[in-house]
């Protein structure tokens, strides 16, 4: 497994992320763990990501809280995060604990299983865009996350890419008055 400690370290800040109610924490640990998969290409840092990530936008809503099955939810992903840690460097027992949080989303019912199943998949779409934006190909990014390219293309389009936002510049009037502010 590349990057054993950093897997580590951002297993172990969701974990506490978890019992501090830091769900914005928790979705930059998965940042962080995206710029290493876009370097590596790491299909265990991918994974960590997306199911990071995934935790964090599920657990920021109350309102799923009251759902019939949350409890056992939240206690199955509590318990596949431990063991993961724990399991870290067996890679087959690693990879399985995370397979358990996904495998705990069909056994939910009704809204919860529908609104869980659709943040995972987000999650892999957004997680590819951010591997996309650290260089690596669309194709080679969508074949990394089980994703189409075409779901990949639309996310990355509706979204704008980094340069866009970055390469605005103010209208000319804009720019007058700054420089007659400055010298006037």
């Amino acid at each position: 497994m590349k990057e054993r400690d950093n897997i580590l370290r951002i297993l172990e800040g969701t974990r506490d992320g978890m019992l501090k109610g830091d769900f914005s924490g928790i979705k930059d640990l998965s940042n962080q763990t995206i710029n290493t998969a876009a370097r590596t290409h790491d299909l265990d840092n991918i994974a960590v990501a997306v199911v990071v990530y995934s935790i964090a936008k599920i657990l920021e809503r109350e309102n799923y809280k009251h759902e019939k099955g949350w409890s056992t939810f939240y206690k199955m992903i509590e318990k596949s995060i431990n063991n993961a840690i724990k399991d870290i460097d067996d890679e087959n027992k690693f990879r399985k604990d995370l397979e358990r949080i996904r495998w705990a989303m069909g056994r939910l019912s009704g809204n919860l299983k529908k609104y869980v199943q659709d943040v995972f998949k987000k999650a892999e779409i957004n997680k590819a865009s951010r591997i996309y934006e650290h260089g690596t190909s669309m194709e080679k990014t969508a074949s990394l996350l089980g994703i189409t390219m075409y779901e990949l293309a639309n996310y990355v389009g509706q979204k704008g890419s980094v340069e866009d936002k970055e390469s605005k510049t103010f209208d000319i009037k804009y720019r007058v008055k700054i420089v007659e502010d400055l010298f006037g």
